[in-house]
């Protein structure tokens, strides 16, 4: 995954809000590292010089609560020099809250504030993940 994002590349998901390039190569570096036991699959794969598509889903335990995670993620990209330039995955963040968080997640999952606190927690641990 490193390889393939471009210097000015940008990257969002309901997880991660708004990541550079340095940001997303760490955050999937980070993902990876810490999923034991992931699984992904990919489909419906799309792409030209410019733009591309797909869908994906991933199947981890979920490190901060130990629960299994079946996530299922719809990805558009944008192309420069033959590398992403933006990649933006969409996925519905209460459906993976329920999984990954149990029942905070089923009562608060629909919720802005636990939504920004999700946010908020992905992005200080990558950071912390960065400095490392």
């Amino acid at each position: 995954m490193q390889g393939l994002y471009h210097p000015d590349a940008k990257f969002s998901d309901p997880v991660f809000a708004s990541l550079n390039s340095k940001e997303v190569k760490a955050m999937w570096q980070m993902l990876i590292s810490a999923g034991k036991d992931l699984r992904l699959d990919f489909n419906n794969i799309k792409a030209d010089d410019r733009k591309g598509s797909c869908h994906w889903e991933a199947w981890y335990t979920f490190s901060r609560t130990g629960k299994k995670v079946h996530n299922v993620i719809d990805a558009s990209f944008e192309f420069k020099e033959g590398l992403i330039l933006d990649h933006k995955d969409v996925f519905d963040f209460w459906r993976w809250s329920r999984q990954a968080l149990g029942l905070p997640g089923l009562l608060l999952g629909w919720s802005p504030i636990l939504k920004n606190k999700i946010q908020a927690t992905a992005a200080s641990g990558l950071q912390k993940f960065m400095q490392r």
